[in-house]
């Protein structure tokens, strides 16, 4: 199958971005190194292109329905403007992915209807489609819009003076997880979400692809005062490391319990209508859990990778690396993995074997950065 492109490809290139393959399409790595990115996230604001993301709207009658019955949150408690984390729960107890849900406005629909979106990884766009088709109901729409839809992710705690410059809206008004619609830099209709995954604050701004150009130009033609830089998946990932954020397909598969993920605040056991794998949890989650996702900082400079086996402190095999990094805030190498549940207590030292040789590191309660006083 072809790389696709996403429509800030040529502005990446100009940037002298280092691109390489990603879920299907070409991306921006890094720009001027991983690590200044990062810092300048954490201190002015950063700039990314996640145009590869999925899109699918969901409407009609039974939309809400619909929405409960595949994913592991509560949708009902959503009003228009309000988004919300959630997953899709396999019929085995595992995750066949995590997305972010919106609920849009539905004014022009029949009374009674619904509209959402739901923005899917990537990797997983068509995993999920056929995943959640085979539930759909009648009088219920559902529309892969992946393709025409492009995202900047302007994160950081300069976000909010930046997008100020471009647009009318009171920024400062949205909350954390909610949303308004829009004009920025003179394009009409994008969804500016108080989301990210980055733990610094800021937008991500949702917009027909071929207006992305525009957003991408004005933003970096905003006062220099704002410190803005682009910046790729590399800063994105150990941003999102450092929060403990989990990452689909490292900390999250289709074995994984989002129990065992420390995703048990989006697992609502208790709310109205069943979904995937909903009275494996409640059995779970009254049995005890097996193994549960911790962090750990390491005492020697080596970075842990994915699929490293982790040791207590005489050897045994207690469970295994799912992400490791190193934290550019912190200055030290760090990792998330899955240990049996006994073990998984803060300040415990563990053993990181890296196959000639161990290292020592220490459990701590996640997350690994946390924003100054």
């Amino acid at each position: 199958m072809e790389t696709k492109k996403t429509s800030l490809y040529d502005h990446h290139i100009g940037m002298n971005a280092k691109m390489a393959p990603f879920a299907g399409y070409y991306m921006p790595i890094s720009y001027a190194g991983i690590t200044e990115e990062h810092i300048n996230v954490r201190e002015n604001v950063g700039v990314f292109d996640v145009s590869h993301m999925g899109e699918f709207i969901v409407e009609g009658k039974n939309a809400l329905a619909f929405v409960q019955s595949i994913s592991s949150n509560d949708a009902e408690r959503l009003q228009v403007g309000d988004a919300q984390y959630s997953c899709l729960p396999n019929d085995k107890g595992g995750i066949v992915d995590d997305f972010i849900l919106y609920r849009l406005d539905d004014k022009d629909l029949e009374e009674g209807a619904n509209r959402f979106m739901m923005v899917v990884n990537a990797s997983n766009i068509e995993k999920d489609w056929n995943w959640i088709n085979q539930f759909l109901p009648e009088e219920t729409k559902l529309v892969n819009r992946s393709d025409d839809y492009g995202i900047l992710a302007v994160q950081g705690p300069k976000a909010v003076a930046l997008l100020s410059l471009l647009c009318d809206e009171n920024l400062e008004e949205i909350a954390f997880y909610s949303f308004k619609v829009g004009e920025v830099a003179g394009v009409k209709n994008v969804i500016i979400s108080a989301t990210g995954y980055t733990g610094a604050g800021g937008f991500e701004l949702y917009a027909m692809n071929e207006d992305l150009p525009v957003l991408w130009e004005a933003i970096f033609a905003t006062s220099e005062n704002t410190g803005v830089m682009p910046a790729g998946l590399g800063a994105r990932d150990t941003l999102r490391l450092e929060m403990g954020y989990c990452l689909y397909g490292n900390d999250l598969n289709d074995t994984t319990s989002p129990l065992e993920a420390g995703l048990g605040w989006i697992t609502k056991l208790n709310k109205n209508g069943r979904f995937p794998s909903k009275d494996f949890f409640i059995a779970q989650k009254e049995k005890g859990l097996e193994k549960s996702l911790v962090g750990f900082i390491m005492e020697d400079k080596r970075i842990p990778r994915k699929g490293y086996p982790i040791l207590d402190m005489e050897g045994h095999v207690i469970g295994e690396v799912t992400s490791g990094t190193h934290s550019p805030s912190l200055d030290v190498p760090v990792g998330m993995g899955y240990v049996l549940k006994a073990h998984a207590v803060p300040q415990t030292n563990i053993q990181i074997d890296f196959g000639r040789k161990s290292q020592v590191a220490r459990l701590i309660k996640l997350p690994f950065y946390k924003k100054p006083e």
